[in-house]
């Protein structure tokens, strides 16, 4: 390569990425609002609902029941209807879902009804949480798309 051509070509600055920070910070900030959200309508659920010592949790049970239910619905709302913000998935399903949902109080419930000498209906409990859950989440979506897109499972 001769001067003149070396002269010629043009070395292009490497683009500046956006800081990881800053492109994270809007998805933590989202998850963080909609998880306070979620976790307060539970906490109020549990407050109009108490569960008595040695009792089947039924307010426990039915938020988990009820949250599995809407994430099928709203997985297949911005999968196949929709196309959503960046930040809706993150603020809705893992933040105020994920907060209302709560499998960590299921533990422990279990565990208090074991320590309260009712581990027939810890059991009980346990089975019926997590199927229950699970088949929420299968009609959720399954009725989502029959209702909104028109298809069949």
């Amino acid at each position: 390569m001769t001067a003149p051509e070396a002269e010629s070509i043009r070395v292009r600055p490497t683009p500046r990425r956006r800081s990881e920070w800053r492109t994270q910070a809007p998805v933590v900030a989202v998850v963080a609002i909609g998880g306070a959200l979620g976790a307060t309508a539970r906490y109020a659920l549990t407050l109009a609902w108490p569960t008595s010592p040695g009792c089947f949790p039924w307010a426990t049970f039915w938020t988990n029941v009820v949250g599995c239910a809407v994430i099928g619905v709203f997985m297949v709302l911005i999968t196949d209807v929709w196309a959503a913000h960046r930040l809706v998935r993150p603020f809705f399903g893992t933040g105020v879902l994920g907060g209302f949902t709560t499998f960590s109080t299921y533990a422990v419930d279990i565990r208090k009804l074991v320590d309260a000498g009712r581990p027939g209906i810890g059991l009980a409990y346990l089975a019926a949480t997590l199927c229950a859950a699970l088949a929420a989440v299968w009609l959720g979506s399954v009725a989502a798309r029959r209702i909104l897109i028109g298809t069949q499972p």
